[in-house]
């Protein structure tokens, strides 16, 4: 069994436009590396991944293409791919899901999807994300307790079964009742995998990533599996030097 690592970085960080506009946010560093790193750093522990493939779009297509060319060397298990989704400015992006049916359209994708966003990091390595997921073998969602229903309101409010099953999960609710939020990292085998082309299909909102789990769910079995240690969305310049001095004391890989 072979994995594929679909890292989105298409998109324009306009809230962090001060330190974005030569450089994509994925390829921010972060206690000295790009964040792009410490997300596949955290993955590297999952022995199937063979493939990751860098959506990004036209602006930054080259700068991502300089990225991993030196960062194939240090990573010789797998193939590398940047794909370029033709966008160049923050209006006409394809969004978060569009760009996964664009990739899915262009690049032919053997086995099973990861999924995660360029600007999400972890602390602890994922190796039991991808135990998880393939003994599931049905659609995970990686969730996080943000410990405030003030502070989920930025994301999504799921609810789920005893079974980690999820049963309920809207974006942004204005009243959520738990303080667990889904977060982008998520695992797609190959056999939902239609399931993307028939969402944006039938003329679905093609951003933010969540919309698929929360049209997804109802049609399969969609688990969740709980994100260990501190997890970061960089969307501000102050979380991004909050990450800046938590990771000073992380390892890159674990």
């Amino acid at each position: 069994m072979s994995l594929t690592v679909l890292v989105l970085a298409a998109g324009y960080a306009t809230r962090l436009r001060e330190l974005t506009q030569d450089r994509p946010k994925p390829l921010l560093p972060v206690a000295g590396k790009p964040m792009i790193e410490w997300v596949l750093g955290k993955l590297s522990a999952i022995p199937e991944i063979t493939r990751v493939i860098v959506v990004t779009n036209a602006k930054f297509a080259a700068t991502f293409e300089a990225w991993a060319a030196a960062y194939r060397p240090q990573h010789p298990r797998w193939e590398i791919t940047v794909v370029n989704d033709g966008s160049t400015t923050n209006e006409n992006r394809l969004g978060a899901i569009g760009d996964i049916h664009f990739t899915l359209n262009q690049v032919p994708v053997a086995g099973d999807l990861i999924v995660v966003a360029g600007d999400n990091l972890f602390s602890h390595s994922l190796a039991d994300f991808g135990r998880f997921c393939l003994a599931k073998k049905e659609p995970v969602l990686a969730v996080y307790d943000v410990g405030s229903l003030e502070e989920v309101k930025k994301y999504n409010s799921i609810d789920v079964a005893p079974d980690g099953r999820i049963t309920h999960f809207v974006e942004k609710a204005p009243h959520p009742t738990s303080t667990l939020t889904g977060i982008a990292l998520y695992y797609y085998p190959q056999h939902v995998l239609p399931l993307v082309r028939q969402y944006i299909a039938e003329g679905n909102n093609p951003d933010q990533p969540g919309r698929l789990v929360q049209w997804m769910f109802p049609r399969r079995p969609f688990y969740t599996w709980r994100v260990p240690g501190t997890w970061y969305d960089i969307g501000s310049r102050e979380t991004f030097e909050e990450a800046n001095r938590v990771f000073a004391t992380i390892p890159l890989e674990s």
